[in-house]
Parts: C-alpha cells; structure tokens; sequence
C-alpha cells in the first residue's frame, strides 16, 4: 500500500512533469507492483466474474468489476503513453500519466479486504457467547468403575455412570446426586448468580460449578443430550437462520448489485454523452460500482440475529430460530399456565391452627394420619411436619376415600383427614366453621380439616404459591401493552384468587388440557399475535399453537421440543426478557437497514457526479472503496451493541408477607392495629393459647395478649375483618365482645 501511495504522490511532483519521456517507464513500474496486490486479492475476481457469469452478482462481482476495470484502463493508458511518446504529442503523455488508476485499482481491493477483516473481527465478537459455552464444557470426568475412581473422556460417559465431583469442579454432565452435599454454581447456564443449594435426590446440570462439597451423581444424560450441548445446538442453529425480515433484505440485494451496474454503466454513458473526458466517465462509473454497499444490507440481519441470540443465552433465554426472534417483539397478548408457570407447582402449608390441641402434638397427629397417603396435599403436611422437626404418629387401619380424605386409626382413637363434605358425612361438627374454611378457599387455599373421633382439632391450609417473581413479571407485560391471560384447569374459585392477588386482568379457569389449544386459536381468530408460556405435557399443544411459544426450562421434555424459546431459570421475568430482547434486536436490525439504504442512497448519487457541476463534489474511487468498507464496519458495530443489554431485575419484595396479600395492596405495605375484647380468659395458659391462635393468622405481625384486661393488641399487614377474628378466637374456645 505504502508504494502505491509513494507513486501516486510522485506523479504530481514538478521534477516528475519535467521527465515525461519517462512517463511509459513508470506507469510500468506501477502495473507491476499492482499485480501483486491484485493476485492477493484473487478472490474478488474469481467470485465476482464467477456470480456475474452465473447471473446472480453480488458484492464481490461490483468490486471486482472496479479493480479490473481500472487496472484494464492503466494499461489502455500505457498504450496512449507510448503512442503520444512515439509522435512527439506531450500533453497526451501528460493527461495519461497522470490518469493511470492503478494505484485504484490496487487501493481498491485492498481497502476492501482490510474492511473484510476489521468486519470479521466484529462478527467474531458476535460468536463470543456461543465459545464461551462451549468452553464451560468439561473435557474429562472421573467415574468410580470396580470401585475404583478413573479419570475418562466426557464423550465415553454412558447413563448410569457414577461420576465423582469435587468443590471448584465443573460438572460434566446432567445427572441425580448419590450422596453428599453442595452448592452449585449454575449462573453460566440459568443466569442466577446465587448458588444453590443440593443434596442427595437433587439434579445437577452440565458446565456448572461445585462450589463447596464433594458429591457422587448418577449421569442421565450425556453426549448430546446434556443441557449444555442442547444450549449450544440451539444457539448455533438460531445464529444461522432467517428473520422473515432478513428475507426481505436478500431480495433487495438480489436486484441491487445488477441495479447497480446498469446505473455506473449509465452514468458514464451520460456524462461521455455531456461532453465529459473517458477518463472523467471513466472515474465516475468505477466510484459507483466501488462505492455501492449490498454488504450492509446482508450484515443488517445476521449479525444482531448472531449477537441476540447468544445474549440470550447468556442469560438463560434460548431462542430456536430467527423467526420466532422476530415474532416475539410483535405479540400483544400473553397466554399463562398457572401450575409450574405462575406458581411454584408444588403445594405448601401456608397455616397451621390447631383447635384445643397443642400445636405439635396436632402436627404429629396430622403427619401420621397423611403419611398413608400419596395424595399432593398429603406430601406438602409431610414436608412442613418434617421442617419442623416433628415425628409423625404411627396409625394404623388406614383407609382413603378418594377425592374426599383418609381415615385411620391410632390406638383407641379415630383419626379423619379431609375436606368439609367428608367430615360432615363422618358425623364431625363442623359447621360453625364454614365461614373460615370458605374464607380460605376465597384466598386461593386448600383448607384440610383434621377431626379426632367426633371432635374437630385443627385446620391447615395449604397452596400452590406464587414464584416471588410472577407479580413483577405482569407487571412488567402489561408496562410493554401486552395483554396478560391466565390460562388454567383449577377451579373458578382458586383462579379468581389467583387473579386478586397477581392483578391479572382475565382469566379462563376450569379449562381441560385438550381445549387449552382451543383458547390459543380462538383468541388468534379474534387478530392477536400470542404468546403461550407453560410448562406441562399438558401445554404442548397450546405451545405449538401459540405464535410463539416459550417452555419454562424445568418442564417436561415434550413441552420443551414444542415451544420456540425456552427459558432456562425457572422463572416468568426471563419471558420479559425473551420479548424486550426481540424488540431490541429487530430495532437493531431496522436501524441497520435504515443505514445501509440511506448510505447507498446517498453515496451513489454523489458518486455518479450528480453534484458535480453544482458544488464540484465528485468521489475517487479510493474514497469510494474506503467508504464501502466503513459502511459495513459501522453495521457490525451497531449490532454489537447489543452485548449490552441487561435483564429486568425483579423489585425486592418479602415474597412471604405479600404472597397472599390482595394484588391493589402491593402498591403500599400498611401496618394495621386493632384492639379485641375477648372473654373467657382465665390463666396463663388462656393468655398463651389466644396469643398463638392471633398469631397464626394471615398477615398478623405481632400480638400482645392482655389477661387482666381482656384483650388482645394486634398489628397486622393488611385489614382482617372483625368476622375472621370473631371466627379464630371462637375456634380457641373464647368470645370475642362486641
């Protein structure tokens, strides 16, 4: 380049003006050093005469056509050169010694291959998601064979291999811990920077980290099956496919290379037509076919799909193809399953209020009367009984009536489990607490009732809750103008709670997972663009259905193969995420389709001379090529801002204390305080059991029992009814005065 630069500084020298019978010498000496250069960049006329000859031109065909036009015209020149030497015409030598273009046609594709370069540096950065995923990948495991530990190659894991995992390491492939605990790093993967706590019957994923423990798992997935090679699949094959908009860009690029050519060559046509040198027609139509860029065009869409993608992943957002990428940002309407998508999936005890029992001894009682039952509710007593540390009762005499309770037996005694109807029918005296078992199904609660013989001694409430992330996530849908809708099998009741408390705005309950499909095509019929997000076989329908449909990553295989996104985390602010990241990524690629269009519109009139005559502005080749190059360069630039976007961080919220607060009281936590005049209180142990009973309540903060005053001072989250208090103090065996 330095030489090209050198020799066309040195045509313009007075000595060189002075020394023109050298002229044919030197403008020889330039058509050799720009071979050179033109056999580096072979390439451009290989492929560029090879597509124009094929009928399909593209970007190489424009600057190939330029560098060899312009090589072609230097050695027309040095044919002028020697013949105005030869006939004594000087100023025929001079106009052509000063009109060679080699250092053109040298500058032009060299520029170009520097922009290529500069251009796939840039798109490598796009790619850097995708390597690094592929480098958290473990080289090696160590598995115990014959009870021996040996170190071996990932790829000869097999399922059913014990693998050996120490803290610091990462883990090699999916699997189910033996024994031992940890925590486990599995941001790379999730995006959740808090580790997590494991144990044995607990999964561990691929490419994460044991942070403290050693473990032994069982491999269940290997190969290509583990989550990270399925992550890297999904990346790479989201990468290379279309955006329906970047079809669009392909057909414009498709005529604009041949549009192209016909304009240089029209332009120089015109301007030999208005009485202008070759050289100048020459010089004008080489600058337009240098100049032009269908390179941007093509890079408008591919990059940001490239860098969108693997941002995604990054954060645990993985989006199968470019077109789902592209939907995403058009959807008005987001269709939710409530179990395992709004909710944990996994019912809890939200309340424990035993009636003229102690507390433990109740839990006992109850935990031994569900521990004959495989029932979800009956694992959820279990679960809280064994948090608590209480044992359970050994029953016997087990009996289930289905959909109803249990019945069993403990000594002497008759111990029943169930709903109300099934008490009732059992001959227990369950009435008088109607109002409260309704008031805790009207708040999305399962209450069961425990009676022992004919007597009721307790209630606990259980519930599928909220993630603490859900009411943020609609929050955050209906803030973008997306329709928000529930989409569940429960019954009306627990739904509409459901609804109160998340503030979503329409709910269909009661739906059977054959018709949820249905639901998804009716509101399509009605003109919306949905989004269905579940996690269920039950889902898989709807998902494929739905426009687009996003799977939660701790769902089951068969939702996850129908959806087009999958969200790794577990969690509904991910599906913000996927939608603003499509919104950003298709603003990124308008932007840079803008930009590639308003370049070309721009450059190529100005490169054609149209504002020459006016302004005297008029490009060289050498300008032009440079520009081409630049332009491309500025669109894998604008794409790779996308690096820097970042996922919604979830307000801080005590999910605990709101999970069952009314969804218009999220806005301001008030501290209520009430004073209650309660007869019957006789001794410490009155003041003791009243003091438990209030505590117990939903959204109670704190209580101060007063038994020389007969009362009770309550401080509470939210404002309870004075019949909800009537109805606790009554079930502890006092009155509450009026």
């Amino acid at each position: 380049m330095r030489c090209f630069l050198w020799l066309w500084a040195c045509q313009y020298q007075r000595g060189w003006q002075h020394c023109l019978t050298n002229a044919i010498t030197f403008a020889f000496v330039q058509m050799l050093f720009v071979l050179p250069v033109m056999y580096l960049n072979r390439h451009f006329y290989v492929v560029g005469f090879r597509t124009l000859w094929q009928g399909a031109p593209n970007m190489d065909t424009l600057v190939g056509l330029g560098s060899m036009a312009a090589a072609l015209f230097g050695v027309f020149a040095i044919f002028r050169i020697g013949w105005g030497l030869g006939h004594g015409d000087m100023a025929l030598v001079l106009e052509y010694s000063r009109n060679l273009y080699f250092e053109s046609a040298g500058m032009i594709v060299t520029l170009i291959t520097v922009g290529k370069y500069l251009e796939a540096r840039a798109k490598g950065q796009t790619s850097r998601a995708l390597e690094k995923l592929m480098d958290l990948a473990p080289k090696q495991a160590v598995v115990l064979r014959a009870g021996k530990e040996q170190l071996v190659a990932v790829e000869t894991l097999a399922v059913g291999d014990v693998v050996v995992v120490r803290p610091g390491e990462r883990i090699p492939v999916d699997g189910v811990i033996l024994d031992g605990t940890t925590s486990v790093d599995e941001s790379a993967i999730s995006g959740e920077s808090i580790p997590v706590a494991k144990g044995a019957g607990d999964r561990v994923i691929s490419a994460t980290i044991n942070k403290t423990g050693f473990i032994h798992f069982r491999a269940e997935r290997v190969g290509e099956d583990t989550t990270i090679s399925q992550i890297i699949r999904l990346v790479d094959e989201a990468s290379a496919s279309k955006a329906p908009i970047a079809r669009l860009a392909d057909k414009i690029a498709g005529i604009f290379v041949p549009a192209v050519i016909a304009i240089a060559l029209a332009a120089g046509g015109v301007w030999l037509m208005l009485g202008a040198s070759v050289e100048f027609a020459f010089s004008i139509a080489i600058s337009i076919l240098v100049i032009s860029c269908p390179c941007a065009l093509g890079l408008a869409t591919p990059v940001a799909i490239m860098v969108g993608t693997g941002k995604g992943a990054e954060h645990g957002i993985l989006i199968k193809s470019g077109e789902a990428l592209e939907m995403a940002q058009a959807i008005d309407t987001v269709v939710l399953d409530k179990t395992g998508t709004i909710t944990e999936g996994k019912p809890r005890v939200v309340e424990v209020q035993p009636l003229g029992i102690d507390t433990s001894e109740f839990l006992a009682a109850a935990a031994g009367l569900e521990q004959g039952s495989e029932h979800p509710l009956a694992e959820a007593v279990m679960a809280y009984a064994r948090e608590q540390g209480v044992c359970p009762v050994m029953m016997t005499e087990f009996s289930a009536v289905f959909g109803r309770g249990v019945k069993a037996r403990q000594g002497a005694a008759v111990w029943l489990a169930g709903n109300m109807q099934f008490l009732l029918e059992q001959g227990v005296a369950v009435e008088r607490y109607r109002q409260r078992v309704d008031a805790l199904a009207d708040a999305g609660q399962t209450p069961l009732l425990f009676a022992r013989g004919q007597e009721l001694v307790g209630i606990i409430s259980v519930a599928d809750t909220e993630k603490p992330t859900s009411a943020e996530a609609i929050r955050q849908f209906k803030a973008m103008g997306i329709e928000v809708v529930m989409l569940t099998g429960d019954n009306a009741r627990t739904a509409e709670a459901v609804r109160r408390r998340l503030a979503i705005p329409q709910v269909i309950a009661g739906v059977l997972p054959v018709h949820k499909e249905e639901h998804i095509a009716a509101l399509q019929a009605a003109g919306h663009k949905v989004a269905m997000i579940g996690d269920g076989i039950n889902d898989a329908p709807a998902l494929a259905r739905a426009d687009v449909g996003i799977a939660i990553g701790a769902g089951t295989d068969i939702a996850i193969e129908s959806a087009d996104a999958v969200l790794v985390k577990d969690d509904l602010l991910a599906a913000v995420d996927a939608v603003r990241l499509s919104k950003a990524v298709i603003r990124n690629i308008r932007e840079n389709l803008f930009w590639a269009f308003f370049y070309n519109v721009v450059c190529i009139p100005l490169a054609a001379g149209v504002f020459y005559t006016a302004w005297g502005l008029k490009l060289s080749p050498v300008v032009g090529a440079a520009a081409m190059s630049l332009s491309s360069v500025c669109v894998c630039l604008n794409a790779l801002r996308l690096r820097w976007f970042q996922p919604v961080v979830a307000e801080k919220v005590n999910a605990k204390a709101m999970s069952w607060m009314p969804a218009e009281e999220h806005k301001e936590e008030k501290e209520m305080e009430t004073t209650l005049k309660i007869e019957g209180m006789m001794c410490q142990h009155c003041q003791k059991h009243v003091n438990e009973a209030l505590t117990k309540m939903d959204g109670v903060t704190s209580v101060t029992v007063d038994l020389e005053g007969g009362k009770a001072e309550v401080k509470a989250s939210r404002e309870i009814p004075r019949e909800e208090f009537k109805a606790v103090i009554e079930a502890a065996g006092y009155e509450l005065v009026d």
